[in-house]
């Protein structure tokens, strides 16, 4: 089969003929249909985040189930799946006390070979997923089962950007209705971040971003105001949209020290911001003491929006159903795998909102 792999930080993805992994007794074999690419698979490509290389990329993904292993019990050949970020194991003490987005066994599947290149070099996949590939052998707690006819496309979405944004919204921040939103960086985890506090019944929801066409797409999600950074001063600008106080909720979607510092500014006393971008692992932010005590804000981090992915993926997928949630809107390109370069390359140019690979 293809697949795409990093072999070297600062260079393009190899897409290769390798050979998949039989399954083991708790695997599944599932044909991908779609794969979202993302900002956080970039970072591991540049070497932005520290992880060993050769690997097979991709985290964002949907398909149908080809084969099962012999002690499988949740999936059946035939079921329609979304790959979760965050395995779920269902028994270590994070899953067991409501944070399965933190699961003890997630960084030990991200060590298991899942592919053999044609040299015979084993190479494992991101996150225990590798959705950068014709087919993908992972194991059944990563993976979680939905019955709808919604296409592949939109569905690999919400194993990444929509429950990161959705989650950050419903499950960090506890948006509430009524409130004023700011959101830093609207792309696709940011949109879903729009679109969330639309959902949440924000009164206000300010996008900024330095991309006309994201605050474009941003007021068709929900935005109800959009700042350019690089024209305005987007302190001045939120103050002046929230009755001079800043705004109650504010959420950074880029991973720099930079915008993390502009969040904090943007948020009230007493409010809420929320840290969902991925930043460089040797990042470093540093903030004067007694504001961080006497503003009563508060500072949250966000990985994968606290998503729990069993209860979280079905209800999402019941949204875009419904038409509460616009997911055919977010894929703004798609390609075939042996394209994904260029479609990493138009991300890091801020072309689009999502490409998919299918």
């Amino acid at each position: 089969m293809l697949a795409a792999l990093g072999i070297e930080n600062g260079h393009q993805l190899s897409v290769e003929k390798v050979d998949p992994r039989p399954p083991g007794p708790h695997d599944v074999v599932v044909r991908v249909g779609a794969s979202g690419v993302c900002h956080t698979d970039v970072a591991v490509l540049t070497g932005q985040l520290p992880i060993p290389l050769p690997l097979v990329l991709g985290h964002e993904g949907a398909g149908v189930v080809l084969e099962v292993g012999s002690e499988v019990t949740s999936l059946t050949v035939g079921d329609r799946v979304i790959g979760s970020v965050g395995a779920v194991c269902g028994s270590c003490w994070y899953c067991t006390h409501e944070l399965t987005h933190l699961c003890a066994s997630s960084q030990a599947l991200t060590a298991v070979p899942s592919v053999t290149r044609a040299d015979g070099t084993p190479v494992p996949a991101f996150v225990g997923l590798g959705s950068f590939a014709e087919t993908m052998t992972v194991h059944e707690a990563s993976v979680v089962r939905v019955s709808t006819d919604l296409p592949d496309d939109q569905l690999a979405l919400i194993g990444c950007a929509i429950t990161t944004g959705l989650g950050a919204v419903f499950n960090t921040a506890k948006v509430t209705p009524g409130a004023s939103v700011a959101v830093i960086g609207c792309g696709g985890v940011g949109q879903a971040v729009v679109q969330g506090a639309r959902l949440a019944g924000a009164a206000r929801i300010i996008a900024v971003d330095t991309g006309a066409s994201k605050r474009a797409a941003a007021l068709g999600f929900g935005a109800t105001d959009t700042i350019d950074p690089a024209v305005a001063d987007t302190e001045d600008e939120v103050r002046g949209l929230t009755g001079g106080r800043g705004a109650d909720f504010t959420f950074e979607v880029v991973g720099s020290p930079a915008t993390i510092s502009q969040a904090w500014a943007l948020a009230r006393r007493g409010g809420t911001v929320t840290l969902v971008g991925m930043p460089a692992a040797d990042a470093m932010i540093t903030m004067p003491a007694f504001p961080l005590a006497s503003d009563d804000k508060r500072l949250c981090g966000s990985l994968y929006g606290g998503t729990q992915a069993r209860r979280d993926i079905p209800m999402i997928v019941e949204l875009a159903e419904t038409g509460r949630l616009d997911l055919s809107s977010m894929v703004t390109r798609r390609v075939p795998l042996d394209q994904v370069n260029d479609a990493i390359r138009a991300l890091e140019a801020g072309e689009q909102i999502r490409s998919v690979v299918v």
